[in-house]
């Protein structure tokens, strides 16, 4: 995994949110992989490869839109790139910090976002 690659996972909440979410994290990381599409999944994922660089690329966090229901945030990746995720979603989003995990080269966050 790059050091800017990260990977998200989101439950709880509809597609809808979920693509909110992503959208949130674009002006940081760039475009993900693709967004989040099937309205009957439960758990959406989303890669990106950190095609943006660090405070640049005009944020969407203003334009992330409201949550229909709490979303669980799962960032993972170097942990500079989870740093700077988390960063992004605590000032687009109301957020609660429900811990990290750190390994040798990479490092875990949850988020619980709510409306």
């Amino acid at each position: 995994m790059s050091g800017t690659q990260l990977t998200v996972t989101l439950s709880g909440g509809g597609a809808d949110d979920a693509r909110a979410v992503v959208r949130a994290l674009e002006g940081t990381f760039g475009a993900p992989d693709e967004l989040p599409a099937d309205g009957n999944a439960t758990v959406h994922m989303a890669t990106f490869d950190g095609g943006a660089q660090a405070g640049g690329g005009g944020s969407t966090e203003e334009g992330a839109g409201r949550l229909s229901a709490p979303v669980t945030v799962t960032v993972q990746g170097a942990p500079e790139a989870v740093r700077r995720a988390s960063d992004t979603l605590t000032r687009a989003f109301t957020a609660r910090d429900d811990g990290a995990a750190s390994g040798d080269q990479e490092q875990e966050r949850q988020l619980l976002l709510v409306p």
